[in-house]
């Protein structure tokens, strides 16, 4: 199989050989981004955006270390068109961001621009009053507005714009699933473990799966939950208690990562996620459990192998709903109470403006919630077909609770590191029950 050349053909022909690609709009529950929480400090912003002077320092707040350097270009470029205007990156670890970003932001020494995640953060920073209402820009307009509903309060207002449109699927080594003689997506479960079973007679680990760091390890649970789960949201109804971890379609999904144990790598409970990029990168492993947030990762670590991104599919096929994870997120807002008011607004209408979502796209691998934009990235237009996909919303953003979300995917962990199945399940709902 060539490198990537930019064309998705030998993807979709992957899927659609399979019987189980969709093409149309995205399917899954995209419910507005929080149902309640809002606060009356979050008012509208003036509008138009450079009504007053573009200049001052700014605090850009995020998490995405490997996206530095992209937007170090990009924030030269906004200073340059605004000489009066300095903008800092104040960068955190994903896990490091998710428990401290809105204490740090609060405080008022970053994060005049700040990112969020959607769901549990992005309703936890509403209630704290963070987000100034953009409602009235007009800048929005260039923002695809499904993305846009992930990022708006129980009050119909749009407090930031979703950037990343990622996919919270295992990458793989197309090459390698060519060299075990797949030439189509696995379209049940026994169809997906005899992959692993010919990629594993490769020499190769099937499954690269970073166990030891949390934010990652429950990568791939989002997808082998999609088709069991009787409902798109049933994380969320197991938060509220309208189902239960103990639940048979639960238990049934912690039961087939036991089957998985053999095909990921030694050690698995204590890998990280970066050895693991390498491994990948090195063609030793075949697919890497994470998303598709680390495919310009592994293009750094030196891949040089076609990628396209893979599901596990864990039902008979005529019982198949998804065959993929997806997610808008990355959402950028402008701080309420920031001194810099004009010149922050000037800068996230900046960030929509095409060239410079193209830009930011395919220097970091991530496909853009901005409209209008054609890739040159060869990885952004191979995968491109994932976007008309039928995949669902990732379950974990309709979860209010963090630890609730942690206890879920801590219990795949536990299973797929050695723990009885009945037994994670129980203790998971134990500890859900304790949290409510």
């Amino acid at each position: 199989m060539p490198a990537p050349d930019g064309s998705p053909q030998t993807r979709r022909a992957f899927l659609m050989s399979a019987g189980i690609l969709t093409a149309g709009a995205i399917a899954g529950c995209a419910p507005p981004g929080t149902t309640g929480g809002s606060s009356s400090s979050q008012a509208p912003a003036p509008d138009p955006v450079g009504s007053g002077p573009v200049d001052g320092s700014l605090s850009f707040a995020h998490w995405r270390a490997e996206d530095k350097e992209v937007f170090d270009d990009l924030v030269r470029r906004f200073e340059d068109r605004n000489p009066g205007a300095a903008v800092r990156q104040d960068v955190l670890s994903s896990g490091s961001y998710l428990t401290t970003a809105l204490q740090r932001i609060r405080s008022g020494n970053v994060g005049d621009v700040f990112a969020a995640f959607v769901g549990a953060q992005f309703q936890d920073m509403t209630s704290a009053g963070l987000f100034t209402d953009l409602s009235n820009q007009t800048f929005l307009s260039r923002v695809d507005t499904s993305a846009l509903d992930l990022s708006t309060d129980g009050d119909g207002r749009r407090l930031g714009l979703p950037y990343q449109h990622i996919f919270h699927m295992p990458l793989a080594n197309m090459d390698l699933l060519e060299r075990a003689g797949v030439s189509e997506q696995p379209a049940d479960w026994d169809g997906f473990l005899g992959l692993c079973e010919a990629l594993r007679g490769l020499g190769v680990v099937p499954i690269a799966w970073p166990g030891g760091e949390p934010a990652n390890a429950g990568q791939l649970l989002k997808s082998m939950v999609m088709n069991n789960a009787p409902w798109p949201d049933m994380f969320a109804r197991i938060e509220d208690g309208t189902a239960a971890a103990t639940d048979d379609w639960f238990v049934h999904t912690l039961e087939q990562f036991v089957e998985l144990r053999p095909y990921v790598q030694p050690q698995a409970l204590g890998a990280t996620v970066e050895p693991l990029q390498q491994l990948f990168a090195r063609g030793d492993a075949a697919m890497l459990a994470t998303g598709s947030f680390h495919i310009g990762a592994v293009r750094h670590a030196g891949a040089e192998f076609p990628i396209d991104l893979i599901a596990p599919i864990t039902v008979p096929r005529d019982e198949v709903r998804y065959v993929g994870v997806h997610n808008q997120s990355f959402v950028v807002g402008v701080r309420s109470d920031t001194a810099e008011l004009d010149t922050a607004l000037a800068l996230v209408e900046f960030l929509t403006e095409p060239d410079v979502a193209k830009t930011y796209a395919d220097g970091t691998v991530q496909h853009s919630c901005v409209t209008g934009i054609t890739y040159d990235n060869p990885d952004l237009r191979t995968t491109a077909h994932w976007l008309t996909a039928e995949t669902l919303l990732a379950p974990h953003v309709l979860v209010r609770d963090l630890e609730i979300r942690r206890v879920l995917d801590n219990a795949s962990t536990e299973v797929l590191g050695g723990a009885d199945p009945e037994q994670a399940a129980e203790q998971a709902q134990h500890l859900i029950e304790q949290q409510r």
